[in-house]
């Protein structure tokens, strides 16, 4: 038969040990993530989130068994760090680590040494076995844990803003991708309004505005030094007879070609524009024989005399170009150079149409003038 005094003691342990349970449940909902060790370094107990992401406690294991503590953490033997005033801090015993109780330390687990935890600890009273409860969280590392352990808003405390802060981070992703969403669309719209604005419509030719960008800087390249070029000016022959006969479709028609076939001819590097009615001008860059220019403006112009079939009927055009060469000036202008191909025209308008004049500036005064803008 039972001793009354050891049934008496039974009891009192069931019911501390009931306490206990109870007492370490009521902690798991306030801090998931604690945990106790004893003054040995050894797991007393864990929080519900910390179980589930250490993955199999074995309690009275050490700690290093699912945790390599790094910083804040100090061998029993190693130079204590000072406090703030010099001396040097209280720490707590946890077998062969220290720590100082209120700072800030840091646990990796061992299964997920990419994951961190941070937390504090405090010394537990010798009366129930010395040792810390420690309290941690997942800091920068939470968005990466949720993702890892599948954790939800039950895993973490009431009063904990993780779920918050996680929320607040998703949403300011999703923000900053519509932002850069945003910004892309803006920059492909802009970038399609300047294509737009520096481009013929009929065309698809850069327009004046964009030739005299290219020219300018074309001119400054080769003022600091840099490679010459060349300007070749084509206006197109009997282009009005064909708008008087057949149509301003049919001279639509007449421009689109014209275009197809500047683009053929000339190099990836070269720019051709449409800068009047029936203008062009060409800017071809290198320092180019004179007896290469004149062949492509003959191949040009060869082309162009080709019929173009329109609605049962031929459209039949010609061309006149003059050239002029950034090596024939000391100090090329814009203006200059402007004038100068345009009394090189001039002077395939005047010597039969259909040709390819090539002049230099000390031309110019022997008679060849600047053509009339009404021939």
């Amino acid at each position: 038969m039972p001793r009354p005094e050891l049934a008496s003691r039974d009891e009192e342990i069931g019911r501390c040990l009931a306490c206990r349970q109870t007492a370490l449940t009521e902690l798991g909902g306030l801090m998931p993530m604690y945990l106790s060790l004893d003054a040995g370094g050894r797991v007393r107990a864990m929080g519900p989130t910390l179980k589930k992401i250490a993955g199999g406690v074995g309690l009275g294991q050490p700690i290093e068994t699912y945790f390599e503590p790094r910083r804040g953490w100090r061998r029993s033997g190693a130079m204590r760090v000072p406090g703030p005033d010099g001396a040097p801090q209280p720490e707590i015993l946890l077998g062969k680590w220290r720590v100082a109780p209120g700072r800030r330390i840091h646990l990796w687990l061992r299964k997920h040494p990419d994951i961190g935890l941070r937390g504090s600890a405090i010394a537990l009273p010798p009366s129930s076995g010395g040792g810390a409860l420690i309290n941690l969280t997942f800091g920068v590392h939470l968005a990466q844990a949720v993702r890892c352990f599948g954790l939800t808003n039950d895993d973490f405390a009431p009063s904990d803003l993780a779920v918050e802060l996680l929320y607040l981070q998703e949403a300011k992703a999703v923000i900053m991708a519509e932002l850069r969403g945003l910004t892309a669309r803006l920059e492909d719209a802009r970038a399609a309004a300047l294509d737009k604005a520096m481009t013929d419509a009929l065309t698809g030719l850069a327009n004046r505005r964009a030739f005299d960008a290219e020219f300018a800087g074309a001119i400054a390249a080769t003022r600091a030094g840099g490679g010459g070029f060349a300007l070749a000016h084509l206006d197109l022959d009997h282009f009005k007879a064909v708008n008087d006969s057949l149509g301003h479709a049919a001279g639509d028609r007449v421009l689109e070609d014209v275009a197809r076939i500047l683009r053929e001819e000339i190099r990836h590097e070269d720019l051709a524009a449409r800068i009047g009615g029936d203008e062009f001008i060409l800017l071809l860059r290198g320092d180019l024989a004179s007896e290469r220019l004149k062949e492509l403006g003959e191949r040009i112009i060869a082309r162009l005399e080709v019929p173009i079939p329109f609605e049962g009927g031929l459209c039949r055009i010609s061309g006149s170009i003059g050239v002029i060469l950034s090596r024939s000036y000391d100090h090329p202008s814009a203006e200059r150079m402007i004038a100068d191909a345009d009394a090189a025209l001039y002077e395939s308008k005047r010597s039969g149409r259909a040709r390819c004049t090539i002049i230099r500036p000390d031309e110019i005064g022997g008679g060849l003038t600047p053509r009339d803008p009404r021939a």
